[in-house]
């Protein structure tokens, strides 16, 4: 009887560390089953650089969403950047957004200024005003092989 008791033990702990590994897989796969409690927005930009899937929207510094897809619109030669917001942000079809670094080489994330002087954005809404990345690879490389040059005054 002792011998099942010990099993018995062991299953139960088994199982409930597989139930602890999966809660956290979720929560930190930031896997949301559940409920609905966000809404999808679309900005087109010239270049997404370093910006990724799952990489953060940031309004004011606060995260409010993530990067669900990004795409390339072919007859505008655009890429779509698609974004989920959580639902009790409101943003305005007059908002800008922009793609950031988080410090000098960080990592990219989309910022959005939410505006405020037109209608709100709904479901597939798009912003129109979006500015893209600067590519600080890029600057940098110019800077170092003497491409930029100072103005003479």
């Amino acid at each position: 009887m002792k011998k099942y008791a010990m099993e018995t033990t062991v299953g139960v702990f088994v199982v409930f560390c597989l139930i602890c590994v999966g809660y956290m897989t979720v929560k930190l796969g930031k896997v949301d089953f559940f409920s609905d409690s966000s809404y999808t927005l679309i900005a087109k930009f010239t270049t997404v650089i370093g910006l990724r899937i799952g990489s953060p929207v940031n309004i004011l510094g606060l995260q409010v969403g993530r990067v669900e897809d990004i795409t390339i619109d072919q007859e505008n030669l655009k890429a779509v950047v698609k974004m989920k917001i959580k639902k009790n942000i409101k943003i305005y079809d007059d908002a800008i957004a922009s793609i950031k670094t988080e410090g000098l080489i960080g990592d990219k994330y989309l910022s959005i200024d939410p505006g405020g002087g037109g209608s709100l954005l709904s479901e597939k809404g798009i912003i129109n005003d979006t500015q893209a990345a600067i590519d600080v690879e890029e600057l940098i490389g110019k800077y170092a092989f003497g491409e930029v040059k100072k103005e003479k005054k």
